[in-house]
């Protein structure tokens, strides 16, 4: 999916009027979405926050029935105060976060491992019951190669990391637009 600039500006801006909204219980998040076709088309997408390039908090859906302006809406103030992995953000963490956010393509089925494109495919693992996601862009940030990578999937899945080498998993790849409000500034 193309994303404007400009569109891309008010996402960022729906996130971060939607984490402010938890602290000022002011909810003037939809300026902007009405007119627009990329934000009231139905997709996945997720929050990242971060602070000093650490991770404070990533909470998405992988595909969702609402408008992609709704589902930001909903996905930044989830990853805020509800990512298991840390506390509710403060009011005074808000201030200093910076905000990425990943529109996702539908998920499509890999048939073997040599499909996955380090930085282009998100990998999301479906096994005995349980499911785990990992970004396309966690690789690149974390140096991984794709052996690395298959590893973190299996392990963010609570099985065992090398799991992946005893038979091809069953593994949705995606793409998605990566922003943040960091890139939009330089």
């Amino acid at each position: 999916m193309e994303i404007s600039q400009e569109e891309k500006k008010i996402i960022l801006g729906l996130a971060r009027k939607s984490i402010a909204s938890i602290y000022s219980k002011d909810d003037n998040t939809n300026n902007g979405t009405q007119e627009s076709t990329t934000l009231n088309s139905k997709c996945g997408a997720f929050v990242t926050l971060t602070i000093n390039s650490e991770l404070r908090g990533c909470i998405g859906y992988i595909t969702s029935d609402n408008p992609l302006h709704e589902t930001i809406k909903d996905a930044a103030v989830q990853a805020a105060l509800n990512d298991p992995r840390f506390p509710a953000l403060t009011e005074e963490e808000f201030n200093i976060i910076e905000i990425e956010v990943s529109v996702l393509s539908e998920p499509f089925p890999m048939n073997n491992y040599d499909e996955i494109e380090l930085g282009k495919h998100g990998l999301i693992l479906e096994e005995m019951g349980r499911r785990s996601l990992l970004l396309p862009q966690v690789p690149i940030e974390h140096n991984m190669n794709k052996d690395r990578f298959l590893s973190a999937i299996c392990q963010k899945g609570g099985f065992n990391p090398f799991m992946w080498k005893e038979r091809t998993l069953n593994i949705n790849l995606f793409t998605a637009n990566v922003f943040s409000e960091k890139e939009l500034e330089e």
